[in-house]
């Protein structure tokens, strides 16, 4: 089950999807080997970029950075707008050293250095557009007292409140074999929903809030979304309508290449890839999403920076590459 389902509900002013995400999921892990504190904070996050994405009014890419200088220096989660998605993690610290039951402020935020960053970059740019980007640190404060986000349900919820200012509700969990989610969003009043007035709104929203909030992390893990929304909804369903769309599929893709490699170390420069090469005798990378192992050689780097097309610059390893 790979399956994102979007669903709105007629008598109240929200939107909302489910996500559960199995193999493509597995396919993220076969290629890591993460302490189970990581692999359940990594999961969370590839179930957020997932239902943010699905949002997209944009042909693109959506990318979830967390940066610290705590035991997970840098979480990095890319999720295009096919629901196409791929996510690594690099640490600072031996893995044994992490407790498998250390949160996500012990985690990313140890120091209250953690950030978190989401980029929406849509792939065919205007000249001179940037990507949007939207940066919050991952710490609330409550009056004087300042303290670190719990789980990435709420680090999305805080970066929807003051990034996007959307009232945003998201749950998440995630396994060694399963990713679940569920994220319930007010929509403005108007449109379509010119229907309700501010007061029945209003109370439409907390009652779609509080009916999500029975969800339990078993149920995001082991039902299929179209089973949940039935459960969940059944008399908000029967007494005011909930409409869902047909399900999309979500697939694990890694974008590098070879040519992508060599562009790299042309950003290098010639003198330090000439240097790697008189130390070890070729270039040697492995990617760091899909563990695809890339080697050239003084011939493969000699085109490189000698071609001034990259496509011609790089050519399909040989016997031994």
């Amino acid at each position: 089950m790979n399956e994102l389902l979007v669903f709105v509900c007629d008598g109240a002013p929200v939107r909302g999807e489910i996500v559960s995400i199995s193999t493509a999921w597995q396919a993220v892990l076969e290629r890591r080997n993460d302490p189970p504190a990581v692999r359940r904070i990594l999961g969370d996050f590839v179930g957020a970029a997932t239902l943010l994405c699905a949002s997209l009014k944009f042909d693109g890419t959506l990318m979830i950075q967390a940066q610290s200088k705590g035991p997970i220096a840098l979480l990095v989660v890319e999720c295009k707008s096919d629901l196409s998605m791929r996510a690594t993690v690099k640490l600072s610290v031996d893995p044994s050293e992490i407790a498998p039951n250390a949160s996500l402020g012990e985690l990313l935020d140890a120091t209250g250095s953690g950030r978190l960053v989401i980029t929406l970059d849509p792939s065919e740019r205007e000249p001179g557009q940037s990507p949007y980007q939207g940066i919050v640190a991952l710490q609330e404060q409550h009056g004087s007292t300042i303290k670190p986000v719990s789980s990435a349900a709420e680090a999305i919820g805080l970066y929807m409140q003051k990034s996007e200012q959307l009232d945003t509700r998201i749950w998440l969990a995630s396994s060694d074999t399963h990713i679940g989610g569920l994220l319930l969003q007010r929509m403005p009043d108007s449109g379509g929903h010119a229907h309700l007035d501010p007061q029945n709104a209003a109370e439409g929203w907390t009652r779609i809030q509080t009916l999500g909030e029975t969800i339990t992390d078993d149920e995001l893990l082991t039902l299929p979304p179209e089973t949940i929304l039935r459960r969940l909804f059944l008399e908000e369903s029967t007494e005011n309508g909930v409409r869902s769309f047909p399900p999309r599929q979500i697939r694990f893709s890694c974008r590098c290449s070879r040519n992508k490699v060599a562009d790299v170390l042309r950003m290098l420069g010639e003198e330090e890839v000439q240097g790697i090469l008189a130390e070890q005798g070729v270039v040697e990378t492995i990617c760091e999403f899909c563990a695809k192992p890339y080697r050239f050689d003084a011939v493969d780097c000699l085109q490189v920076f000698k071609t001034d097309l990259l496509s011609d610059a790089t050519r399909p390893p040989s016997s031994g590459h």
